[in-house]
């Protein structure tokens, strides 16, 4: 699963997010893009779920798509400007801090 940040400066907490195969949750509710054959895209006015920023493609086998990502007035360089993440092993998924610790 690939998955892209759309930076969003909001006084929102960032969601939880899990992956399970090609299960996504999100706060603890699943998205399951299973179903989704090769080269298919799925539209995100189609997905319930205001996280979601972008279509949800399968892409030579691989689900990629775009989440919102909250952050704080502070937050760091690479919550602002985010990499993608490939996730490669179902469990938690760490995203960029939503604030820059103070010192």
């Amino acid at each position: 699963m690939q998955l892209s940040f759309s930076p969003c400066r909001m006084d929102k907490a960032q969601p939880s997010l899990a992956v399970n195969g090609e299960v996504l949750t999100i706060n603890g509710e699943a998205f399951d893009f299973s179903p989704l054959p090769d080269g298919a895209t799925l539209p995100r006015a189609a997905v319930a779920c205001d996280w979601l920023a972008s279509d949800v493609e399968r892409i030579d086998g691989a689900i990629h798509l775009t989440l919102i990502l909250p952050h704080g007035a502070n937050a760091p360089q690479e919550t602002r400007f985010p990499a993608p993440v490939t996730i490669g092993a179902d469990g938690p998924v760490d995203l960029p801090a939503y604030e820059e610790m103070s010192e």
